[in-house]
């Protein structure tokens, strides 16, 4: 039986990664001015972040559930005989629980799995599918196996600007107003859900600190137990130049020399909320080794 992988962008994947992994992606929309783009096709993330330069209406959406079932259809007549999609955490959209009924109607060869992961997290848990797949795992184990393990990782994400947390009803404009008067920076967390505020720091590098002072207390705390081989550190963020995301990157691998630091764009769905110039890191508990 062959198993196919599949997943969106919310993943953080670009369709050349995926292509590269035989992996399936489903780009993902972003409304920018009232007019419909595809994450990865019609707006890139360079495209992205000049649209909030000129401080246009932006968000994120879902697919359509006819664009969601074309593209599993298209898969199955790929020769594929089971799909396992996993689509960004239900607590962050409703994509995947839409998903999830839609799937009904396929009589089991499509799995959803809802494992409460977005960007760098997600992306662990389609590679760690694509593994379970090779060893021969049907569909509904692999399902069950990621979703089993779900809440093993953390996000945490600061804001340059709080413009689209006040545009998305996140925080209010008075309080948007007193963090930028003191400049004060909110860390946010994805652990398992919502997008929470974790901390306030003043500043960038205060906040920066504080986030690495969070994934090290994760560290020692939840995975204290776990050997640095069965653990990922990552960084990502949404940075006008690609010197500034090597700088994040650099400051995250000094912290913690004996795993590899790689640095990402975060996904158009989480920078439609914290704007540009967000700096995020994450660690996560590798699924299969």
């Amino acid at each position: 039986m062959k198993v196919a992988i599949a997943t969106d962008t919310n993943s953080g994947m670009t369709h050349r990664q995926a292509q590269e992994s035989g992996i399936y992606l489903l780009p993902m929309p972003v409304i920018v001015d009232g007019k419909e783009y595809l994450e990865g096709i019609g707006i890139t993330h360079g495209q992205l972040y000049e649209v909030m330069k000129q401080h246009k209406e932006l968000s994120s959406s879902q697919p359509s559930p006819g664009q969601l079932m074309e593209f599993w259809d298209r898969i199955l007549a790929d020769g594929c005989d089971e799909v396992v999609y996993i689509p960004m955490s239900s607590g962050l959209s409703n994509s995947c629980s839409n998903a999830i009924q839609l799937a009904k109607d396929y009589k089991g060869k499509i799995q959803v799995v809802d494992n409460h992961r977005i960007s760098v997290t997600q992306e662990a848990s389609v590679h760690s599918a694509c593994e379970l797949a090779r060893r021969g795992m049907d569909a509904a184990g692999i399902k069950e196996y990621l979703e089993a393990r779900a809440y093993d990782a953390s996000i945490y994400i600061t804001v340059d600007s709080m413009e689209y947390l006040k545009k998305g009803g996140r925080v209010t404009p008075a309080a948007a107003a007193f963090a930028s008067v003191l400049n004060l920076k909110p860390v946010l967390t994805i652990q398992g859900d919502k997008l929470d505020t974790f901390a306030k720091a003043r500043g960038m590098k205060q906040a920066k600190i504080r986030m690495i002072e969070a994934v090290r207390e994760d560290r020692n705390t939840r995975f204290a137990n776990i050997p640095d081989e069965e653990l990922r550190i990552e960084t990502a963020g949404t940075f006008e130049s690609e010197e500034e995301a090597r700088q994040w990157q650099a400051l995250v691998q000094a912290e913690f020399p004996a795993m590899h630091v790689s640095c990402v764009h975060l996904p158009c769905s989480i920078a439609c909320h914290v704007g540009i110039n967000a700096a995020g890191t994450g660690i996560v508990k590798k699924e299969v080794h």
